[in-house]
């Protein structure tokens, strides 16, 4: 039986902290969230600490698991729920299992590609990402999966998938169609023209709607 797709947001990679603090938590309170990742690539150590004390505990409140982008030491030190690592990142998933702990979450991005995921995977990641999807303003792609992807990946595997890039209300239909597990979101929810809530409570809707024909 499948389980019901959830949303999984993003952080903008530049943010004022205490603003991005009142909209998280108006997001959190909106509707069903699952994870939340911060990503700030810009960032210093110490800026990317002082938003994690601020904003984990927003996160702690709505049950909602609070991952750190790219950096396992910091993810440790904060005691965040997981960490999100890239293709490209040092030690990739070995080293980021050995920082953070068998008990914590380590996602790893796949892009498009269907053997590094079953690569990672069977090396004992929680989750896959595969996009970019759609046009997304918030990075250029480095791969272009399709919907039969997410397909294949949750009839044959048991690993968790989350979609991302460019994914909105009018267009996630497929995505959770497909099977994805997540649907990651950044300037779908904060840059939302009506506020974060009311785009927590569209993306929940379609993925109710969805799943009741599946």
């Amino acid at each position: 039986m499948k389980y019901r797709t959830r949303l999984y947001l993003i952080s903008p990679s530049e943010f004022d902290l205490d603003d991005f603090a009142v909209s998280l938590k108006e997001a959190l309170s909106a509707g069903d969230v699952a994870c939340f990742q911060l990503r700030m690539k810009q960032a210093s150590k110490e800026e990317i600490i002082q938003a994690a004390n601020l904003l984990m505990p927003i996160c702690k409140e709505h049950d909602v698991s609070f991952i750190v982008n790219d950096y396992p030491e910091i993810a440790k030190e904060v005691n965040a729920d997981g960490v999100h690592i890239g293709e490209d990142e040092d030690g990739g998933y070995e080293n980021a299992r050995v920082i953070i702990g068998d008990d914590k979450i380590v996602g790893v991005s796949c892009y498009a590609s269907k053997d590094k995921a079953f690569l990672v995977g069977d090396k004992g990641a929680d989750y896959v990402a595969f996009g970019q999807f759609y046009e997304s303003k918030t990075k250029p792609p480095k791969g272009r999966p399709t919907t039969e992807l997410l397909e294949f990946w949750s009839q044959f595997t048991i690993v968790q998938s989350v979609a991302i890039g460019g994914i909105t209300p009018d267009n996630a239909g497929p995505i959770i169609k497909a099977g994805a597990d997540f649907i990651a979101v950044v300037s779908g929810v904060w840059e939302h023209p009506d506020g974060v809530a009311k785009a927590v409570v569209e993306y929940n809707k379609v993925i109710d709607s969805v799943s009741k024909k599946i």
